[in-house]
This record gives C-alpha cells, sequence and structure tokens, in this order.
C-alpha cells in the first residue's frame, strides 16, 4: 500500500509541539507539504520533518492544488479553521483540524455540511481524550460503576496563566480566550465521558476584567520554561475567564469553567491540565492532577479507591523530554489508511463548539440559549 501523503497549513506552536513529531512516529506517511504565512516557519518545518521533495508555500490554495496530498491538517488560528478546511474537504482531502472546531457555531455547522457533501474524512484535535487517565475514567463510566449522571464540573483553571505566544489574545483570530482555548477541552472531555450531546439550553458569562487591569508588575506569572512572563493588557481584548451552565435534555447538569487568569486561592500552573468531575446515582469520580479518583459508594465515610497510578501525559510545549507515540496521530492514520475509524467525530466537536458559542451569546444578552 502506498504511503499517505499529508501537508500541514499552519507551522506554529501546537504543530511543532504535536502535529509535526505525533506523525512523524507514523510508519506509512509522508510529510510531504507545508504552509505558513511565514515562508521560514514552512521551510524549517520542511526541512525537520518533511520528505526529501517536500514542498513549502505561503498560500494554503496552492497547497490544496496538489492532487498527490491525501490529508491535511488545519492548525491555523481558531478564525480560519473554517474557510480552510471546507476548501481542503473540496479539494478532495480528507481533514484533522485543530480544537476548536470553529471560532463559531455557524462556521462549524458550514464545515459539517462540506464534509457530508465531498464523502471526505474530518476529525478534530481533542487530544485529553487519548491520555491514559481519562481512558481508564471513559472505562469506569462505561462499565457502569457511576450509574445515571447527573451532574458534571468541567474545568481548566489558571490563576495566571496567559499564553503570550501567538495570537491567542486577539479576539479576531481567535474569537475568544480561555473558554475557546482550553475550557473547549474540559468540555469535550466531559461529554465524551458522559456519552451525552443532548443540549436542552445554556446559560453562562464570560469576564473580561484582569486581563485588562494587570500590569506586568502583578501579572505574576510563569511560563512553561519557569521564566517570568507577562502580557500587553492595552491589546489583550478576550475574556480572561468564563463559566457557563449547561442543561442536557435529560435534566443533567454540566457547570464549565474556564480561566488565563483568576483570583483564585489554589494555582494549577500554567502546566495544569483539563478535569472532570462526574455523580451519578451509584458513584462519582473526578480526573485531577492526573488521576482517576472513584468513589464506588456515595456515603457520608465514602470508600475511595484509586484506579491506577498517578499518570504524566506528555503536553506539547510543558513536557520535557521525548514524546511517547501519539494515539490522536495513530488513529487518524489507521483510518486514512482505511485500517481503523476516527475517534473524534466532527459531528461531537461540532456540539462543543454550539455550546462554547452559546456561552459567549448567554453573556452578551443576559439570557438562555435555547437548542434546537
Amino acid at each position: 500500500m502506498a504511503n499517505v501523503r499529508v501537508g500541514f497549513i499552519g507551522c506554529g506552536g501546537i504543530a511543532n509541539g504535536k502535529h509535526f513529531p505525533g506523525m512523524a512516529q507514523q510508519e506509512g506517511v509522508d510529510m510531504c507539504a507545508f504552509c505558513d504565512l511565514i515562508l521560514e516557519r514552512a521551510e524549517k518545518a520542511a526541512k525537520e520533518y518533511g520528505t526529501p521533495d517536500a514542498k513549502v508555500y505561503t498560500d494554503y490554495k496552492e497547497l490544496l492544488a496538489d492532487p498527490t496530498i491525501d490529508a491535511v491538517h488545519v492548525l491555523t488560528p481558531n478564525i480560519a479553521h473554517c474557510e480552510i478546511t471546507i476548501a481542503a474537504l473540496e479539494a478532495g482531502k480528507h481533514v484533522l483540524c485543530e480544537k476548536p472546531m470553529a471560532a463559531t457555531e455557524a462556521d462549524a455547522k458550514k464545515m459539517l455540511e462540506a464534509r457530508d457533501r465531498t464523502g471526505k474524512m474530518l476529525t478534530i484535535g481533542y487530544q485529553y481524550r487519548h491520555f491514559a487517565e481519562n481512558q481508564v475514567a471513559k472505562k469506569v463510566v462505561d462499565d457502569g460503576w457511576l450509574g445515571d449522571i447527573y451532574y458534571a464540573e468541567a474545568t481548566y483553571l489558571r490563576r495566571r496563566g496567559v499564553p503570550t505566544w501567538g495570537v491567542f489574545t486577539d479576539k479576531s483570530k481567535q474569537g475568544g480566550g480561555p473558554l475557546i482555548d482550553i475550557g473547549t477541552h474540559a468540555l469535550d472531555l466531559t461529554l465524551f465521558l458522559m456519552n451525552n450531546y443532548d443540549v436542552d439550553y445554556v446559560v453562562g458569562t464570560s469576564f473580561e476584567k484582569l486581563g485588562r487591569i494587570l500590569d506586568a508588575e502583578h501579572q505574576g506569572q510563569v511560563n512553561h520554561r519557569g521564566e517570568f512572563d507577562s502580557w500587553n493588557n492595552e491589546t489583550y481584548d478576550v475574556e480572561d475567564s468564563a463559566v457557563g451552565h449547561i442543561k442536557m435534555k435529560n435534566g443533567a447538569v454540566i457547570n464549565l469553567r474556564a480561566a488565563w487568569a483568576i483570583n483564585m486561592a489554589e494555582d494549577y500552573g500554567a502546566s495544569n491540565q483539563a478535569f472532570t468531575m462526574l455523580a451519578g446515582t451509584k458513584g462519582g469520580l473526578d480526573t485531577k492532577e492526573n488521576r482517576v479518583r472513584l468513589n464506588h459508594v456515595v456515603a457520608a465515610q465514602p470508600t475511595i479507591s484509586w484506579v491506577g497510578n498517578k499518570i504524566e501525559p506528555y503536553i506539547p510545549g510543558f513536557s520535557q523530554g521525548p514524546a511517547p507515540k501519539s494515539k490522536e496521530a495513530d488513529i487518524w492514520v489507521k483510518a486514512l489508511k482505511g485500517e481503523g475509524e476516527l475517534f473524534v467525530t466532527a459531528d461531537q466537536a461540532y456540539v462543543v463548539t454550539k455550546i462554547l458559542d452559546a456561552i459567549y451569546q448567554s453573556s452578551k444578552t443576559g439570557k438562555p440559549v435555547y437548542f434546537d
């Protein structure tokens, strides 16, 4: 079987931290095309990861015009996900788009329609599902230990953890701040564990407080290299924290919390993770601190057992040492070769984006957003 030929649109942080090394580990893959608005980035990526004849571009449309490319990774700022993904699908390419699926629900819907129209595969880069502790949690839920899950908390909080690289604080490029950047991981993980995507309504609020008023002296931020870092609050134009109340049609409730900067007692640090807490009629669990803590019986003095040991997953940009083999890349390549199915479906990712968009809309109007 011929190698799968893959192109990459966007050669920035997430490309170098996750996608390039992940795909380089796969057998039967030719990383043959690299595109970035900054030519030097594409050239560097081609030199480090590309085939000997790998091509570089600054215009993604030229990359998509190559009929020998089977699939592309869309690794751009959020606002561009929709346009580039649709163009790639219509050019006959399968697409792995980085999270979130899109900046708005309307754009995500267009991407679904393009997938259906073209018959090509579309998946979204929600890698937290693959972490060992979350796979254990999924088995616990699927085996019935929790019973009927009626309440959940989806959390990704940083006391001071504003990403100061790239365009994260630019609303025109990203569509939002921590809610759409890291809250999206916590929400996807929670919906995945619950296997519940049937939403009734959403109420939410986003806060634009600390990001604009804290000067460098008071931001108190240490980056993933252990160095002090700060952001420019004059150009900071996204929320710094957000909360959402999500009511499911079966009566279950999810409370979502996301922040890059918030005055809370506990500081999880810049490298903290998305985690979830699930409460069911038979028991509950949480995945905080890279563990699965399972409470088999809800009681005044519950019996606590630990499922597995503490796990330190590889996080692009934060973890030290070589990356373990990427499960996301492995599943994706198998699907491209016709040897397996997608693990993250675009339909699931669409619901995540629809909820995030609804939180932003509810924050603006002060009213709940009802789903069909």
